[in-house]
């Protein structure tokens, strides 16, 4: 349990086995979709030595840090060709995280001037 913008907060994290362990939050907040990615964005860790092992840890206890400043894009924010883990509904914060990741937005293509004139005659 922790404090975002007044409102009490929790999420649901999660331990992988496999990518060498370690610590896996998926997330959305009331940015996602207009000023971030709509499905969700992550926080990873990798715990080290782990070797497998279930992570016992008291709520509200200093023992993880979740800095939002990490929270990066799911690969399927970039490419149709990706499928990406959601957030389980339990880990929708009512609250903004702006911090991390922002949306995509893919770069409008250039045309020089050379091919806007190719491309106007034809």
């Amino acid at each position: 349990m922790f404090v975002l913008g007044g409102e009490s907060c929790r999420l649901t994290v999660l331990s992988l086995v496999q990518y060498a362990g370690g610590l896996f939050v998926p997330f959305r907040d009331s940015t996602s979709g207009r000023e971030t990615y709509g499905g969700g964005r992550y926080l990873f860790d990798t715990a080290k030595d782990t070797d497998g092992l279930v992570l016992e840890i008291t709520p509200g206890s200093p023992e993880v840090l979740i800095d939002f400043n990490y929270a990066y894009n799911a690969s399927c924010a970039y490419s149709p060709r990706w499928a990406c883990p959601l957030a389980p509904p339990e880990n929708f914060l009512k609250v903004p995280v702006r911090a991390g990741e922002l949306v995509y937005k893919a770069p409008e293509p250039r045309v020089t001037q050379d091919e806007g004139a190719t491309l106007a005659s034809k």
